[in-house]
């Protein structure tokens, strides 16, 4: 079990700063424009925007919630006094899949429209796999954790 706990916890951790960066989706409007932004650049792109507060609240659910759940995965797994940190991991975990989701919606409507087509990229796949790996790292550890 430690074996496969090391390696969920890699494989999000590695995945998790990729699907930040790299292009989510790439959204084409009448065919001459073309876009293809990052969660970074959706930040960056509201906060210039002036609209500070939703770049804020995409920023927490992107950014700040789904580290601070890696970062309390990582220090249950290997650290001290883990069952106190489940209670605060619980909380966290309902969070994680909110952006995936987002995203997808954004990309559904974008194509149902019909003003402009879009297309999945690999940070929204590195940012779920993230997302995923880390949920099941988190399932193990409840499991390692568990009495008998």
């Amino acid at each position: 079990m430690p074996f496969l706990i090391s390696s969920l916890l890699f494989v999000s951790a590695f995945c998790f700063p990729l699907g930040l960066v790299m292009p989510l989706m790439r959204m084409e409007k009448l065919f001459f424009f073309e876009e293809t932004p990052s969660l970074w650049d959706i930040v960056t792109g509201l906060y210039g925007a002036g609209d500070w507060v939703l770049a804020v609240i995409v920023a927490i659910f992107s950014f700040v919630f789904p580290a601070a759940k890696l970062f309390l995965l990582f220090t249950i797994a290997f650290g001290a006094a883990p069952r106190r940190r489940l209670k605060v991991l619980s909380a966290l975990g309902k969070w994680s899949m909110m952006d995936v989701m987002l995203v997808a919606l954004v990309i559904f409507a974008a194509k149902t429209s019909g003003v402009a087509s879009a297309l999945a990229l690999p940070g929204l796949w590195f940012f779920a796999a993230a997302t995923a790996f880390s949920a099941l790292a988190a399932m193990a550890i409840g499991r390692s954790l568990r009495p008998g």
